[in-house]
C-alpha cells in the first residue's frame, strides 16, 4: 500500500492549488484520510481531515480558504486550497488509516511522501 501527492507548487498570495493523493495497492477499506503540513522549523500539523462517512474537519488557520474531499471510487483525496497565504508555506503530507488485503479487519497509519507549496507575498 503507497500513498502518493502531488499538485504542489509556487503561487502568489491569493492564489489556488489543489492537491491530491491517491492510494495504491492491494486495499480493503480506507478509514480516516488526512492532509497535514510542516514548515521549515515547525513541526508537523494537521491541516484537514475527512472521514469515512465524509465528516470533515479543519485547523482555525485554513476554515474556509481550503475544503477537502474524497472519491472513494479512485481511492482519492483531495485539497482544494483558496487564497492562499505566505504562512501556507510548508511541505504537505496526505495520511491515511487503511485496512490491506488480506484483511484482518486491522488499519495501519500510511504517509505519502510530501508534496512542497509555496506561496510568494
Amino acid at each position: 500500500v503507497q500513498l502518493q501527492a502531488c499538485g504542489g507548487g509556487l503561487v502568489q498570495a491569493g492564489g489556488s492549488l489543489r492537491l491530491s493523493c491517491v492510494a495504491y495497492g492491494s486495499i480493503f477499506k480506507i478509514n480516516g484520510m488526512n492532509w497535514f503540513r510542516q514548515a521549515p522549523g515547525k513541526q508537523r500539523e494537521l491541516v484537514a481531515g475527512i472521514t469515512s462517512g465524509g465528516t470533515t474537519s479543519y485547523a482555525d488557520s485554513v476554515k474556509g480558504r481550503f475544503t477537502i474531499s474524497r472519491d472513494f471510487a479512485k481511492k482519492t483525496m483531495y485539497l482544494q486550497m483558496n487564497s492562499l497565504k505566505p504562512e501556507d508555506t510548508a511541505v504537505y503530507y496526505c495520511h491515511a488509516d487503511i485496512v490491506p488485503l488480506p484483511s484482518s479487519l486491522l488499519q495501519s497509519s500510511y504517509w505519502g511522501q510530501g508534496t512542497q507549496v509555496t506561496v510568494s507575498s
